[in-house]
């Protein structure tokens, strides 16, 4: 075996360890921190005592797009709760405002200059979705599109 194939495996192992260990937390129970981040209109500012889901996504990311359809579904299912989702990512403004004029999304978009929310969540991967209650206190973590209106209905009762 080549010492750089050794050098990848060792790098899977490890990655995959810190993933599944302690310390990658599982960010239910965790408290969302004070949104730091730049909304791109019409989008509104996340409202703190007000139930929203948080995605983490990328233009560059094929499993993000997929999941945009059925963001837009779950928002349009949950309108009469009110509760926002916010499409949150690190990208530069342009790059999101040209991917935009392409693809319909019907939620609010954020940007996360230095991913400091992703960071604090230790998103492991994306798409990824945070169901946060009125206290702030995330309820639900995972992938967006396993996030239906009946769960949002359910996880925040």
């Amino acid at each position: 075996m080549t010492r750089v194939l050794k050098g990848l495996i060792f790098l899977a192992i490890a990655y995959w360890l810190w993933t599944i260990s302690p310390f990658a937390g599982n960010p239910v129970g965790k408290r969302l921190p004070p949104m730091v981040v730049e909304y791109l209109p019409p989008g509104e500012p996340y409202t703190p005592g007000v139930p929203a889901v948080i995605e983490f996504w990328a233009t560059w990311c094929p499993p993000c797009r997929d999941s945009i359809p059925h963001l837009n579904r779950l928002k349009r299912g949950i309108a009469d709760l009110g509760i926002p989702i916010i499409g949150v990512t690190e990208e530069e403004l342009p790059v999101v405002e040209e991917f935009r004029r392409g693809v319909s999304m019907e939620y609010t978009l954020a940007l996360d200059r230095g991913n400091r929310l992703a960071r604090y969540f230790k998103v492991p991967s994306i798409p990824y979705a945070l169901l946060v209650d009125r206290t702030g206190k995330v309820r639900w973590a995972g992938h967006p599109s396993d996030l239906t209106a009946v769960s949002v209905r359910e996880k925040l009762q």
